[in-house]
């Protein structure tokens, strides 16, 4: 291989391991939920800046984006980090926990950007490619909603900073770190939110037979939805109707007018999304109807499937096996329940998601956990794949020159 033609190694980031735990841990302890993440654009901006990258800031509310040209090549990648954090309160006793109240990076988007960070340095060092790369650090991944990847695709991301293919990662508790996680075609479903107000008739807990009992309709609602799976989805299709919340009543002599529930609903085809809507909105009218009350239903549609695109993946997957070998390689991973707005840029560009190992066994706490932290051991190897990436796709022909 000639000198040109060498590609990224992680241990090309041996030396960049040590400053790039620093940022995490800076990140670490100033969490910022969605929308609010002004310090950490802040930070990113200050570093891209100082390497050299051309950095547009304020890119869908608080986002950043910074490009570098090298060459003259025509090509030209997007690579996504989120920035977000939760409103958790963080109880992992690290030297460098949370110093925002109830706010905690319990997610591991402070690898995420650190770990493109690290890229981003090494690539505007090296400048081992022909044509452009643009790094998207967005916020409110988070959000649920009103997502930070919809915002700025709204704001003209893919307009204003355009590319051939987009990729992103997240980390993957369950899986040893450094190991690499991916699949083609649909790979994290879609997740919906359901808000339900049954409205019954309250009254004296001695005298039920003079009030609608709305708890007592909330309940049926909750046995009949276990049956919208098991029953109407065609059994080779993934889904899931969850009840996270059940809210009624203030005191136990009082029947309360009405009863609160909040459903999560995941699913991996339009088809079925649609099925589960329908079936769920129809079984909710009809119990409450039942019992003589009414329900008000708010059915928020989230994030839609992550679907990746087959020959990104495969050259994503070539790219880490060239990495860090086959054996910390999975191409063909199960399918993930949890959401991720990074499905709207795949909407928009083809492209691949994939995952990397946080920790295994006792290192395998949950994300989304008081007690979750980054793995930093990923920090060189994350920033080296994205790195390799870049160059894989953007390569230059030997002798061209930088």
């Amino acid at each position: 291989m000639t000198e040109a033609q060498h590609y990224c190694e992680v241990s090309d980031l041996t030396e960049s391991a040590a400053g790039l735990r620093e940022i995490r841990h800076q990140i670490h302890q100033n969490p910022e939920l969605a929308y609010e993440e002004i310090e950490t654009g802040a930070l990113v901006a200050k570093k891209l800046t100082d390497w050299g990258f051309t950095v547009t800031t304020g890119v869908g509310q608080t986002g950043v984006v910074a490009t570098l040209k090298v060459g003259d090549g025509q090509r030209s990648i997007g690579i996504r980090a989120d920035m977000d954090a939760l409103p958790i309160l963080e109880e992992t006793g690290l030297p460098y926990a949370s110093q925002k109240h109830g706010k905690m990076h319990a997610c591991g988007h402070d690898g995420h950007t650190t770990m493109l960070l690290g890229a981003a340095q090494y690539l505007a060092r090296t400048r081992n490619f022909s044509g452009t790369v643009h790094l998207y650090f967005q916020p409110a991944e988070e959000h649920g909603v009103k997502s930070g990847a919809m915002s700025m695709i709204k704001d003209g991301l893919f307009e204003r900073f355009p590319c051939d293919a987009v990729f992103g990662v997240h980390n993957h508790p369950g899986a040893a770190p450094g190991t690499f996680l991916f699949r083609t075609g649909p790979f994290m479903s879609a997740g919906d939110k359901v808000r339900i107000t049954v409205k019954g008739v309250g009254g004296h807990a001695a005298r039920p037979h003079l009030t609608v009992d709305p708890v007592v309709v909330a309940s049926s609602i909750v046995m009949a939805l276990q049956t919208v799976v098991a029953r109407n989805i065609d059994p080779t299709e993934p889904a899931v109707v969850t009840v996270g919340v059940l809210q009624a009543g203030t005191a136990n002599n009082v029947i309360p007018n009405t009863a609160k529930l909040e459903l999560s609903v995941r699913s991996f085809s339009q088809q079925v999304r649609e099925q589960l809507q329908q079936r769920i909105t129809e079984l909710v009218h009809a119990q409450a109807q039942s019992y003589g009350a009414s329900a008000e239903i708010d059915y928020i549609m989230g994030y839609p499937v992550v679907v990746n695109s087959d020959a990104e993946t495969e050259f994503a997957i070539k790219v880490a096996q060239e990495l860090v070998g086959e054996d910390k390689v999975v191409p063909h991973t199960g399918l993930l329940m949890g959401s991720e707005d990074f499905a709207y840029m795949l909407h928009e560009r083809p492209g691949c998601f994939l995952r990397i190992g946080n920790g295994e066994g006792e290192d395998a706490c949950m994300v989304h956990n008081a007690g979750y932290d980054f793995n930093d051991h990923n920090l060189p190897i994350g920033a080296a794949f994205w790195a390799r990436l870049v160059e894989r796709f953007l390569e230059q022909a030997p002798g061209q020159g930088k």
